[in-house]
């Protein structure tokens, strides 16, 4: 064979080496190509190792976008046409906007917004621009969304507004292929003038509020002593109660034994005076008034001793004491 044959053989060998080359394509996990075979769509490249004729088969583009943060905290927004579709669920960092809620105040909200990309044919063919599309759609959603809600039931109700926007955009973006899986709102700012009402108010409401909270705890403080100078007062009732019927108890108890007692001397009056002929009242009464007379002379001073009209007769009833003795 001759260096010209050798030549062409060459060149054609690293051709089909290089289109053997070029026509073997290995997708990443998570990623797709929608490929086009003279111009019309062919078919969609799964993971793993694909086959890409040159010339005739080329894949289409679609339109990313990538948000970087700076160092300073500056944020970044390129947007990019390439041929990977990633399938993996995506978020977007919109920029701060202006709405006017329904009471007509100015509001500054910045919101993210997850999605999935579901079907890449839809993606690509049903949309022109992905990203710009989403963010234009969920900014008015957002504008239409907030326009019928009051400042106040902006700022208490995010959940109500996220679940809102979701289905919104969820409904919206279904024939581009996209699943919108979750809305979250990151910022909402209020004007300066309306931030300072709401901080006098909410002042003033943690004052009231103190206020009420010292009032309770002032009307517990005295339900609680009242009822502590209630319960001292119960208490010293029933003490008292209890000591008056001891005293009534000790006090029977005493009579009963001196009633015992009494009677016990009476036995034994009776069976000392047993055949003397003396009557025991006699002698009981008799041993009374001299009992009486004793006290009646016991005094320092006394001198004059005043006698009752009946002393003749217990002076009478005293010589029962001498019948007795002659008697023994």
């Amino acid at each position: 064979m001759s260096i010209a044959g050798l030549i062409i053989v060459g060149v054609l060998a690293l051709l089909v080496i290089i289109i053997v080359l070029r026509s073997i394509r290995i997708i990443p996990q998570a990623e797709t190509w929608v490929v086009e075979r003279l111009g019309k769509y062919h078919r969609t490249f799964d993971s793993g190792i694909n086959i890409l004729w040159p010339i005739i088969d080329k894949p289409r583009l679609i339109h990313t976008r990538n948000v970087y943060v700076d160092v300073d905290g500056t944020t970044y927004v390129r947007n990019k046409t390439t041929q990977r579709i990633d399938l993996r669920e995506q978020v977007y960092d919109f920029p701060k906007q202006n709405v006017i809620t329904k009471d007509n105040v100015t509001t500054t909200i910045n919101a993210l917004l997850y999605f999935q990309i579901m079907d890449p044919v839809k993606a690509v063919y049903e949309i022109d621009n992905l990203p710009n599309a989403i963010e234009k759609l969920t900014q008015t959603t957002l504008r239409n969304v907030i326009g019928e809600l009051e400042l106040d039931e902006t700022l208490t109700s995010r959940d109500t507004i996220n679940a809102k926007l979701r289905a919104v955009l969820d409904d919206a973006t279904n024939k581009w292929g996209v699943k919108v899986t979750r809305v979250e709102l990151q910022d909402i700012t209020p004007p300066d003038t309306v931030r300072d009402a709401m901080e006098r108010q909410m002042q003033a409401e943690r004052e009231r509020r103190a206020q009420v909270l010292k009032a309770t705890g002032d009307k517990e403080a005295l339900i609680l002593e009242s009822e502590g100078k209630k319960a001292a007062l119960i208490n010293q009732a029933e003490a008292d109660k209890q000591t008056k019927i001891l005293a009534a108890e000790g006090e029977a108890n005493s009579r009963i034994i001196k009633a015992q007692a009494e009677a016990e001397a009476i036995e034994k009056v009776n069976a000392a005076l047993a055949g003397s002929g003396m009557s025991p009242a006699n002698y009981m009464l008799a041993d009374k008034y001299i009992g009486t007379l004793k006290e009646m002379v016991s005094g320092k001073d006394g001198k004059t001793i005043y006698m009752p009209y009946e002393a003749s007769s217990m002076l009478s009833s005293i010589g029962c004491f001498k019948d007795m003795f002659n008697a023994k």
